[in-house]
């Protein structure tokens, strides 16, 4: 397997995201209104015929996303990643940080996300461990590696709000990296995850 990308400035990964990110803040905004709106028939109705209109603007001209790739830092810019993707507005609002080892993320999931009432789809945090996880074992998404297995282990529900995720590597043997990582409210850490991250035989050839 092998992966074609297209490489581009800090200037024009600023650009894209001057041009996109506000449009997903207002995709994700229309999500979470339509969940719990209330207005009267009439305006779901006129509300329904304005976002067609507007869906079908978008819809004028579409193209398939290439896979981009920062100059400076070397790191894949994932626009429609489900976890973290800049144009993907069912994707957690969350921006990962790295320090020393280790990557965490802030954020605030809403009812977009819930699974049980006022909770957490377990799933969602399934999908927020991995990737981070992930962004830990492969430094930032800069080398090839890929979930080989993820186990969770749920303390208790996470409720809807204020989260913290962290994750950081456990230990490498050859080509298996391990990783562990949590969710954390404002009492601690709800769900704990541990994960191997293979990397692939392609990469381990050169």
């Amino acid at each position: 397997m092998d992966f074609t990308f297209e490489v581009i400035t800090d200037e024009e990964y600023q650009r894209q995201r001057a041009l996109y990110e506000p449009l997903t803040e207002a995709v994700r905004r229309l999500i979470y209104a339509s969940l719990n709106t209330g207005v009267d028939p009439d305006t779901v109705a006129e509300a329904r015929e304005r976002i067609e209109a507007v869906t079908a603007m978008l819809e004028a001209e579409q193209r398939t996303q290439v896979p981009l790739l920062h100059e400076d830092t070397g790191r894949p810019l994932v626009m429609t990643n489900p976890a973290v993707g800049l144009r993907n507005a069912i994707a957690p609002p969350m921006e990962v940080q790295h320090d020393d080892g280790r990557c965490w993320a802030e954020f605030t999931l809403g009812p977009a996300y819930e699974g049980p009432p006022g909770l957490v789809h377990g799933g969602v945090c399934a999908l927020v461990l991995d990737h981070l996880l992930g962004e830990a074992a492969s430094a930032g998404l800069t080398q090839p590696k890929f979930t080989g297995t993820i186990s969770l282990r749920y303390g208790r529900g996470t409720p809807l709000g204020p989260l913290r995720a962290e994750a950081y590597i456990d230990r490498v043997e050859g080509a298996k990296t391990f990783a562990r990582g949590f969710i954390a409210d404002a009492d601690g850490p709800t769900v704990e995850a541990e994960g191997v991250f293979i990397q692939p035989a392609w990469a381990r050839a050169g």
